[in-house]
């Protein structure tokens, strides 16, 4: 039976549903006020007072946004960068450690003496420019996607998950003349859905919001992102010199300079925003199971 609830409970309960609603509030406003400023007149922005709702409705922050070469080359560079390095980082990890979970593997201690080494120390900035200079990856593409197809981090988590699986199924496939890499691709990653997708959003993400490696290994602006040219408008007072004719032939200026940074956040959330439902399920448990297991 259900226990009546008391005078004290509902106090307790509407405490609660306040204090919720409250950080709820705090939480997403800020969201909204973003999305609110990228609908709204720029020079009527940025007199204030706007909370609610657009003032000037406006869409000529999205229109200056996709006609603008810059933002939409930057835009383009980001997505496939993310489409590619997530693919690749993704297969390469989970090779690696599907070969480090074989207990006989010749020099299996060796190997994860170097994984741990490199995940506590790192030779730093002027020694990994040289290397990647060495490799030819300085102002190229593959300076997006090459160093990062190694994730130190989901590597642990995936070798102790493909431990757990019955080596039964590999041992069958393997009767049947199945090479190590079918067994991989066609048997372990179809079961380990959960782990893949969790790999998937994170490594996505960080492809998505890298800017850093734009700023400091990339010279061509055809190769520059999206994160490193909001970087550029958040850390400028005014709009470059490149921006500013395109800003003057707008008329009554309702493009400014923070409108676009408003603009270029809110394009650069939606991919995340439309991906992450999709994955949301196997999200959890992939990261339960790769901290559990082992």
């Amino acid at each position: 039976m259900r226990r009546k609830r008391t005078l004290e409970d509902w106090i307790m309960d509407s405490f609660i549903t306040v204090i919720l609603l409250a950080v709820a509030l705090v939480t997403l406003y800020p969201f909204y006020y973003i999305l609110l400023i990228t609908f709204n007149d720029g020079a009527d922005t940025a007199l204030g007072g706007m909370y609610l709702w657009p003032r000037e409705f406006t869409l000529s922050n999205y229109i200056y946004f996709f006609e603008d070469d810059k933002w939409l080359k930057a835009f383009l560079i980001t997505f496939f960068r993310t489409i590619v390095g997530t693919v690749l980082a993704v297969l390469f990890t989970s090779m690696v450690a599907y070969g480090l979970a074989k207990r006989d593997l010749m020099f299996r201690k060796f190997y994860f003496v170097v994984v741990i080494v490199a995940m506590n120390f790192s030779g730093g900035l002027v020694a990994y420019y040289i290397v990647l200079r060495n490799l030819g990856l300085i102002n190229s593409f593959g300076v997006y996607v090459i160093p990062s197809m190694l994730n130190i981090f989901f590597l642990l988590i995936a070798i102790s998950f493909f431990k757990d699986i019955p080596e039964e199924l590999s041992e069958s496939a393997r009767i049947d003349g199945a090479s190590e890499f079918r067994i991989l691709v066609k048997i372990i990653l179809p079961i380990s859905l959960p782990l893949m997708a969790t790999m998937s959003l994170f490594m996505g993400s960080g492809q998505w919001n890298s800017w850093l490696d734009s700023a400091y290994f990339v010279q061509n602006e055809e190769l520059r992102t999206l994160t490193y040219r909001m970087m550029q408008v958040i850390n400028q007072s005014q709009i470059p010199a490149g921006d500013s004719q395109a800003l003057s032939s707008m008329s009554k200026a309702t493009v400014t300079p923070f409108s676009v940074q408003a603009t270029a956040m809110v394009v650069s959330i939606v991919p995340i925003l439309c991906v992450y439902p999709f994955l949301q399920k196997y999200f959890v448990k992939g990261m339960m199971l790769g901290s559990v297991k082992g």
